[in-house]
């Protein structure tokens, strides 16, 4: 089955140069992927440079590189994004075994900066090793998450860990899908960090934002989760995806500059047939990936 949805986002980024210039590399512009596809996009930076443009052939991350000069800058990106999200009855997706896993899968089941599901191995067993290993046992480890740590602003940093976050028990969306993420790979679950925009989130949080979820291997692909509970996945649009948020940062700054609030829309518009698909909730399992 699939469903077929469009959105258009727009993304204002904006800062104050240092007085020796800085070097950003960014990762905020929509992926293309077998189920993901770019209608159309437009890029704009004030500075007079030229961007050196990557995209990583595994993974499918877009980087955008430059060096800016001393003074204001300002990155703007906009997309319409085609979604044909792949939707599975949730009871059908087994668990691989680490045996059969394909070989561009093995680093997510390893430790890594943010995810140290070694140290919580003993932890992830006694609460999650009984259960039947498939989606349902993912499910489960998203939910605890959701129910045990408290979605709070300003409350981590980018030092914070899996780890921390078990101890504190808050957190904002990056905590709470490494959390989820080291509990996954600590039951031999492969899981990755995803990046994309929160969708459908309560205005209460504050303005629309980039967004951090999981992407866990089941079956044969990546399908969706969101630990924090404060968007909808059938809403996201994958921008990059990697180990943690040290792969799949939205940007990456080399010297100094002060940085304003990131200003960034979405919203679903009518698709290729007219047809205006409003993202929402679904028990349903669902994956972007090929």
């Amino acid at each position: 089955m699939s469903a077929m949805l469009r959105l258009k986002f727009s993304i204002e980024l904006n800062y104050d140069v240092g007085q020796h210039g800085s070097d950003f590399i960014f990762n905020m512009q929509a992926a293309h992927t077998r189920h993901q596809t770019v209608v159309t996009e437009k890029l704009d930076i004030s500075q007079q440079v030229v961007p050196d443009m990557h995209i990583d052939p595994l993974t499918r991350n877009r980087y955008l590189r430059l060096h800016a000069m001393p003074g204001p800058l300002r990155v703007s990106y906009g997309a319409t994004v085609d979604i044909d999200h792949q939707i599975m009855d949730p009871a059908s997706l087994a668990e691989v075994s680490v045996a059969r896993l394909p070989l561009s899968v093995l680093p997510y089941i390893y430790p890594s900066r943010y995810c140290e599901s070694d140290r919580l191995h003993q932890f992830a067993v006694r609460e999650f090793g009984h259960l039947w290993q498939g989606h349902s046992r993912v499910q489960a480890i998203r939910d605890w998450v959701n129910q045990h740590v408290v979605f709070t602003s300003n409350s981590t940093n980018g030092n914070t860990s899996a780890v921390d976050t078990i101890v504190e028990q808050v957190g904002v969306c990056r905590d709470f899908a490494h959390l989820m993420i080291a509990l996954c790979r600590a039951v031999n679950i492969p899981a990755r960090f995803a990046t994309g925009i929160d969708f459908g989130a309560d205005p209460a949080l504050g303005p629309t934002d980039f967004h951090a979820y999981v992407e866990a291997y089941l079956g044969d692909r990546w399908y969706l989760f969101d630990p924090s509970g404060t968007a909808i996945p059938m809403g996201f649009v994958r921008f990059a995806t990697g180990r943690d948020a040290a792969d799949a940062a939205f940007a990456m700054i080399f010297g100094g500059c002060i940085a304003s609030s990131p200003i960034i829309n979405i919203e679903a518009v009518p698709n290729a047939a007219g047809e205006l698909v409003e993202p929402f909730h679904s028990l349903k399992a669902l994956s972007t990936d090929s």
